[in-house]
């Protein structure tokens, strides 16, 4: 980037008043992307923690049952299917909209479907409907994020489809990392068919993984395994397709690689054993963003 433009850039993000806010909320929810986030040139980060905003926001009131709730996502909803819309995020879309007219508003709508789901108490019952919640949560946003960082011209079709499997391993990550946490909020993400798979019932599962060191190594294995195997394939598309972004390659490529490695503490943690949520230690972050920072990620081959 031009020395000019950052340091117009980095006067922007100062002046902009929602900044501050947007840049807190990454900060406290979202510490992984976060941090792979400040490889991103300035213009492009604001607008990046603006949208994550817009998406953690709502995600929050629905986990908190806001009142509200159901307004806000009604709101975005008609944002989205090009109806007049009131309310910050709805206003906050259209804002990022006009700088972005590829910003997939149907992506938007899949999102909101997914809140819709998590207030009506989703519990999927294979592993398409746990697909399927992990693309409308996060997938959108991986989508969502493309249309922001940008694609190689002729292949945003490509780009797309790597966003929506990059976004899906990293909700299964995070259904994996919180397994416990979800369920003593009696929250249960992990399939029914899969649960009793492993010789839990679905209906008190949630006291069950609530507990999760007390099951048997055998039968966390034989539960966790399987969505470790199908996070990774999920990563390998998404990775492969960082390449074919025109910015934030190395960010994108950092969270990645950060969130991946959560699946590793899972495996090394023997999938819940100590009861405790697994993180992924500073030493490792710092090579992780090192090997990150200096990588030149680049676009597969066109098929």
């Amino acid at each position: 980037m031009d020395p000019t433009r950052a340091v117009e850039a980095d006067l922007r993000v100062v002046a902009d008043p929602l900044d501050p806010e947007a840049a807190a909320v990454m900060a406290r929810v979202a510490r992984t992307f976060d941090l792979a986030a400040r490889l991103l040139p300035p213009d492009i980060r604001r607008d990046v923690r603006r949208l994550y905003l817009v998406m953690r926001t709502l995600d929050d009131a629905v986990d908190r049952r806001s009142p509200d709730a159901t307004d806000r996502i009604a709101a975005v909803e008609a944002w989205a299917s090009g109806e007049v819309a009131a309310g910050r995020e709805a206003t906050l879309l259209a804002d990022l909209a006009a700088r972005y007219p590829g910003l997939p508003r149907d992506a938007v709508l899949d999102f909101c479907a997914g809140m819709r789901a998590d207030l009506a108490g989703m519990r999927p019952l294979d592993d398409a409907d746990l697909d399927r919640y992990c693309y409308q949560v996060a997938g959108t946003v991986g989508r969502l994020m493309t249309a922001i960082l940008g694609s190689e011209q002729g292949r945003a079709a490509e780009a797309d489809l790597a966003a929506r499997a990059l976004g899906r391993a990293m909700q299964r990550t995070n259904v994996l990392r919180d397994v416990i946490e979800d369920a003593r909020a009696g929250r249960v993400y992990l399939p029914e068919d899969a649960l009793v798979a492993a010789g839990v019932d679905p209906a008190g599962a949630a006291a069950r993984l609530a507990d999760l060191p007390r099951l048997e190594a055998a039968t966390r294995r034989r539960l966790l395994a399987p969505q470790v195997t199908r996070a990774e394939a999920d990563y390998r598309v998404g990775i492969a397709g960082i390449g074919l972004l025109r910015h934030g390659r190395r960010a994108v490529l950092a969270a990645s690689r950060l969130y991946r490695e959560i699946l590793r503490e899972v495996e090394r943690d023997r999938y819940g054993a100590s009861g405790r949520r697994v993180v992924v230690g500073r030493t490792r972050k710092a090579w992780i963003l090192l090997g990150s920072l200096v990588a030149r990620p680049r676009p597969p081959l066109a098929r």
